[in-house]
């Protein structure tokens, strides 16, 4: 498949590309300073662009099958990259009559309801004031891609790790994640693992995607 990543300088974002060239996948990452991205494949193709700026991610769009976005802050200041980003994404897809996007969202939007007492506590009384701001982004982003009409999925992970993969996470589909551990996050391998992996599978789409070991 010939794909685009948004993000892909981002820890997850690489090893999303670094996973689909494994596969055999041709891919497009658009990044804003190609400079800094120094992997380099045949199958790689690395140009300039800004999700923020439309008009520089039309042209890599036409032709690809579909979209991975990694996109991703790190601060916790007010932000619409999630928001405005994605949007310019799905502007940009809708012109070049590519349906398939896969992007990320949080698990901590969402609190499952058979998490424990004290875990539950400190997602609602840390981890959602600290980010409030992100989590504010990711909810508008949330909302403008269900109503997109695209052949979406919004992965929403945990607390994101540089551990190995394992190959061995669970995923819940439209439906709260059982068990899930909580706080004890989920690697960014097995992360790019599970957007890669359901590329193609039509049970993941319009579909809210939880992720935990």
């Amino acid at each position: 498949m010939k794909l685009i990543v948004f993000g892909a300088t981002g820890s997850t974002g690489r090893q999303v590309v670094e996973q689909l060239l494994a596969k055999g996948h041709e891919v497009t990452a658009v990044v804003r300073q190609p400079g800094k991205f120094e992997m380099a494949h045949d199958r790689l193709i690395v140009i300039p662009g800004d999700v923020l700026d439309p008009s520089s991610i039309m042209a890599p769009m036409v032709g690809k099958h579909a979209v991975l976005s990694a996109l991703g802050a790190n601060h916790r200041k007010p932000t619409t990259v999630y928001s405005e980003g994605t949007n310019n994404i799905m502007l940009a897809m809708q012109e070049a009559g590519v349906r398939r996007l896969i992007c990320l969202s949080a698990s901590a939007l969402e609190i499952p309801p058979d998490t424990p007492f004290v875990p539950q506590l400190i997602i609602r009384l840390i981890v959602q004031r600290l980010f409030k701001n992100l989590y504010e982004d990711m909810q508008r982003m949330e909302r403008n891609v269900q109503r997109s009409g695209l052949d979406w999925t919004i992965i929403r992970p945990p607390r994101l790790t540089d551990s190995p993969s394992t190959g061995e996470y669970r995923i819940a589909v439209n439906e709260p994640m059982t068990k899930a551990k909580g706080l004890t996050g989920i690697s960014r391998a097995d992360l790019a693992d599970c957007m890669v992996s359901l590329l193609n599978n039509p049970a993941s789409f319009q579909a809210l995607i939880e992720i935990s070991y």
